[in-house]
């Protein structure tokens, strides 16, 4: 068992290099990246990737100095979690297990991100998005989700986006609700 399942209890459950001349440079977050299915082995460049986005989450948000674990599984992992904490026995791309801050308020250790390899890989396929484009939104969004923001409704769901979407602007990477947007216009 990793040390970030450990972690995962009823009480912590409940996210090309850009130019810098123009910004103050980033206040990375510790990012341990566990690889728990050999699906992932193959792919190149994804530590890197995935250490990029969340130290741009991190400057967008103006986050203090903090630490997250991003899990990269399967669906078959993915789907007992999300059985086990959403109740849904299903796949799904992406879970953000937020941590409780301390009793006096601090937080270091934010939370576990985990994505799962075959859910990204058919849903980047079928937008036509290049996988690791989906890879990053996906830390992203985790990310985002351990930093207290939510889609429950539309207004949050909105902001969310609209977060995102700035974020991946900064990792040069495409508006990821372009098409869905063109397609309800």
């Amino acid at each position: 068992m990793s040390p970030v399942r450990r972690r995962w209890s009823k009480k912590t459950a409940p996210a090309v290099e850009p130019r810098r001349s123009a910004r103050a440079p980033l206040r990375s977050p510790v990012v341990d990246i566990l690889v728990e299915s050999e699906l992932w082995k193959p792919r190149r460049g994804v530590r890197p990737l995935l250490r990029r986005a969340a130290a741009e989450v991190s400057a967008m948000l103006a986050a203090k100095p903090a630490e997250l674990a991003i899990v990269l599984t399967d669906d078959k992992a993915i789907r007992r979690l999300n059985r086990a904490w959403r109740s849904k026995d299903e796949p799904t791309n992406v879970l953000a297990f937020p941590t409780s801050p301390g009793p006096n308020g601090a937080q270091r250790h934010i939370g576990d991100i985990v994505i799962a390899y075959e859910t990204l890989a058919r849903e980047a396929a079928a937008e036509h998005k290049p996988f690791a484009h989906h890879l990053a939104h996906l830390a992203v969004h985790g990310f985002l989700h351990l930093s207290g923001h939510d889609h429950a409704n539309d207004e949050d769901a909105a902001a969310m986006e609209d977060l995102e979407i700035a974020i991946l602007a900064r990792l040069q990477i495409p508006n990821p609700y372009a098409a869905r947007d063109r397609a309800g216009s």
